[in-house]
């Protein structure tokens, strides 16, 4: 079943740099809302990843630091519509 706009949305954007939620909408009613979609379904997941490798005790601190900074910042870039064709939202 396809998640709703509200729930794909339902994320923290104060550390976005670029949020831009008349961009969000648009793209989710767009050319490719179908691929928006899947990239803030994805986000969703990298989210889910990111808190359960922050958990970790297993591993060094900044290594576990780096690659949680890393999986948010692809969920920020996907919801950022960085990754959708250029001039289509």
């Amino acid at each position: 079943m396809q998640q709703r706009d509200e729930e794909l949305l339902n994320f923290d954007t104060s550390t976005l740099e670029d949020w831009d939620p008349a961009r969000a909408r648009t793209a989710l009613h767009g050319k490719n809302g179908a691929l928006y979609r899947n990239h803030l379904h994805i986000a969703l997941l990298l989210d889910q990843w990111a808190t359960a490798e922050s958990r970790r005790t297993d591993i060094d601190a900044r290594y576990k630091a780096g690659y949680v900074q890393a999986l948010a910042d692809m969920a920020a870039f996907l919801r950022q519509t960085y990754y959708l064709p250029e001039g289509e939202e």
